[in-house]
């Protein structure tokens, strides 16, 4: 579809040096490159199993007027020039992308650029779908075969086997997509094999449950397929101009942090080292992207102090005074921009943890370790719904995954907003803060009576005392920022 894309360009490129009498101004460039780079990101030059102009038609008309309504409010260019060009665009973008879809199709119905699919679960609905696969070829989806637990007897194509051997069979057999449909494998045992396929280079598609009474919705991510929807499964994280696009934004944001924060930078650092004896900065490993150690470096707060790599919670009564105010306003969390900037962690990521607890928690907690699948981060989904301190991890885990599953930059940039106006709203002083210290305080008693127990049980769902408000504090514990003499 790059094709396609330099259609677009060339075609709206043309439009706007013929409307506009002389080829200087800027915007006769500046208007086809941002409409061509909208239709890009709204997915237009993605390949599609049932690419459609009428399903398509607002939003290519959006995206390639929009850089047109921006110029109109800015009054940079002629009125005349954003009326003809919006027609313009209006017709020749739906019409080049209609004998281009038209052209794929040509092509797929005598057998060209037909993708190899596999078909996981082999129920009627998963037999029926190979069916009209086979049947309708201008859909670009060969099926070559069904994984799942049942024998293969009755069944039209090869079975290939369980559900587990997704990962091989994708490699040996050479598969383009992946159809998830109903079969005997229940969900939950699928969910884990699916995951670990989220580096292959295929799309996966999943046919929804009671899609009809409507469930699947009509959307950017939806194919019809002869009556029958398949949703692509976002994995929007795995392809390099999603990482680039928000290493860019981890490294611009943490920079100019750092350089707004040099003056108060240098003072806490001055304060923490004459408030008790100790390094300036709290060291710790923690678990990052793919199971990889990253330290965490934050300016102490705390009485140097022992067992922190295997103490859940550690006692308020350690945290200096100085420590009290830093924490209270985050200043603590600066020097972890550093960690960002060094690539070790994200703005926006889940919260990284420490080893000891990241073993126990794989074994306990359904789906914890997907959680390592992208760079760790400051502050998290998880955090800005109020899930942190001692709050149950399964909760936690469950929002780190759909984070990931449904992320987008302007997801990382809202919650980035959300923690810096919990930050602003806490530091406040109010009527709750002698009701929130009794709660903190009661919690660090109840941990402190487990303690004559080396490995403590640490509970990964239950009702959950109030959180601390602030949301940056590293995921385990609001009071266990504790340093070692090293």
């Amino acid at each position: 579809m790059f094709v396609l894309a330099g259609i677009d360009l060339a075609a709206l490129g043309v439009l706007a040096v013929v409307l506009t009498p002389g080829f200087s101004a800027w915007w006769v460039w500046a208007f086809p490159a941002a409409s061509v780079m909208l239709l890009a990101s709204y997915g237009h030059y993605d390949v599609r199993i049932a690419p459609s102009v009428a399903r398509e038609l607002r939003s290519m008309w959006a995206c390639a007027t929009a850089p047109l309504i921006v110029l109109a409010l800015v009054r940079a260019t002629p009125v005349a020039f954003i009326i003809e060009a919006a027609v313009g665009a209006a017709l020749a973008i739906p019409i080049l992308h209609g004998v281009s879809y038209r052209a794929v199709r040509s092509m797929r119905s005598r057998g060209l650029l037909a993708e190899r699919t596999l078909i996981v679960g082999a129920g009627q609905v998963g037999v029926t779908l190979s069916s009209i696969l086979e049947r309708h070829p201008e859909y670009g989806l060969r099926p070559v075969g069904f994984l799942d637990h049942v024998d293969d007897d009755g069944l039209p194509l090869p079975l290939f086997g369980g559900v587990e051997l997704l990962k091989m069979v994708l490699s040996e057999e050479r598969i383009d997509r992946v159809v998830v449909a109903f079969g005997a494998t229940r969900e939950a045992e699928m969910l884990e094999t699916i995951r670990a396929c989220e580096n292959a280079s295929v799309d996966i598609h999943v046919l929804p449950r009671f899609f009809e009474l409507g469930v699947a919705v009509d959307g950017k991510d939806v194919d019809d397929v002869w009556g029958i929807p398949l949703v692509r499964l976002r994995r929007s994280l795995r392809s390099r101009c999603s990482r680039v696009s928000k290493r860019v934004v981890d490294v611009s944001l943490a920079s100019l942090g750092l350089a707004v924060s040099a003056p108060i930078y240098g003072l806490l650092a001055l304060a923490v080292k004459v408030s008790s004896p100790g390094p300036v900065y709290f060291r710790q490993k923690r678990v990052g992207q793919h199971g990889v150690l990253v330290d965490v470096l934050k300016f102490r707060t705390m009485r140097v102090h022992d067992g922190a790599d295997v103490e859940w919670t550690a006692d308020g009564d350690h945290v200096t005074k100085v420590g009290h105010l830093m924490r209270r306003l985050s200043l603590d969390e600066l020097p972890q921009l550093w960690s960002v900037i060094r690539g070790h962690m994200s703005l926006v990521g889940p919260r990284p943890e420490r080893p000891f607890f990241v073993e126990r928690f794989k074994s306990q907690v359904p789906h914890y370790d997907a959680r390592h699948r992208v760079p760790v981060g400051l502050t998290g989904l998880a955090q800005v719904h109020g899930l942190r301190g001692d709050t149950p991890i399964d909760e936690r885990a469950r929002f780190d995954n759909r984070y990931i599953e449904s992320w987008s930059l302007w997801r990382d940039l809202v919650i980035i907003f959300m923690t810096l106006f919990a930050i602003v709203r806490d530091a406040i002083p109010s009527s709750s803060d002698g009701d929130e210290v009794a709660t903190q305080t009661a919690i660090v008693n109840a941990v402190e009576d487990e303690r004559c127990d080396p490995q403590p049980e640490v509970v990964v769902s239950a009702t959950r005392p109030r959180p601390s408000a602030n949301p940056w504090y590293l995921a385990g514990s609001d009071w266990d920022q504790v340093a070692s003499a090293g």
